[in-house]
Order: structure tokens, then sequence, then C-alpha cells
């Protein structure tokens, strides 16, 4: 069974960093693409950054420059590396995987991330 569980939110000032982490496991990770939602409430769930099983990734454009994904395949790891956060970053952030071709969708159980001074 997939399991992903994210750690790492908090309470950030503005223009602070956070590492947010995820632990996969259940999966043949090397073979799942991964990314990162969020969502702030009253809000949809809106893409974060995604990282491809061969390591290529991508950001929605608000996240460019600020946010960084990583996957580490020998630890079953995927990160988001926030700096510069902004008030507008508060969020329920969200881990999610699904394996290259497949049709399932895997979630994590959320973790808060507060910015605010």
């Amino acid at each position: 069974q997939v399991q992903l569980v994210e750690s790492g939110g908090g309470l950030v000032q503005p223009g602070g960093s956070l590492r947010l982490s995820c632990a996969a496991s259940g999966l043949t990770f090397s073979t799942y693409n991964m990314n990162w939602f969020r969502q702030a409430p009253g809000k949809e769930r809106e893409l974060v950054a995604g990282i491809s099983a061969g390591g290529s990734t991508n950001y929605a454009e608000s996240m460019k420059g600020r946010f960084t994904i990583s996957r580490d395949n020998v630890k079953n790891m995927v990160y988001l590396q926030m700096n510069s956060l902004k008030t507008e970053d508060t969020a329920v952030y969200y881990c999610h995987s699904k394996r290259i071709g497949g049709r399932r969708n895997y979630w994590g159980q959320g973790t808060q991330v507060t910015v605010s001074s």
C-alpha cells in the first residue's frame, strides 16, 4: 500500500525558508512522478512543483526562483525547499505521487505552512 508522509511544515516569517519532506513507502519509488500541491483556505488545490521519475522538474509560475523540488531515489524521499516565503504561500502542502503510465493518484495527509509576522 502506497503511503506518503509529509513533514517540515510550520510557522515562518515572511522572507523566511522552510524545507518540506515527503517519505514514500509501498511503491517502487523510481517509477513514480512526484509532486507538491497546496491548498489555501477557500481556494482550490493547486500544483506547486513536480519532479518526474527521470528527474525533470516543473514549477508553478509564482514559485519559480523561490522553490526547489528534489528527490532521493535511495531514501524514497521528495523535498520542497521554499525560500523567500510570502504570506500568500500560507496553505496546507500535500505530497502527491503517480506511477508512470498509471491512473491512480496517491496523496499524503498534508502539512501546514503558515507565513506570518
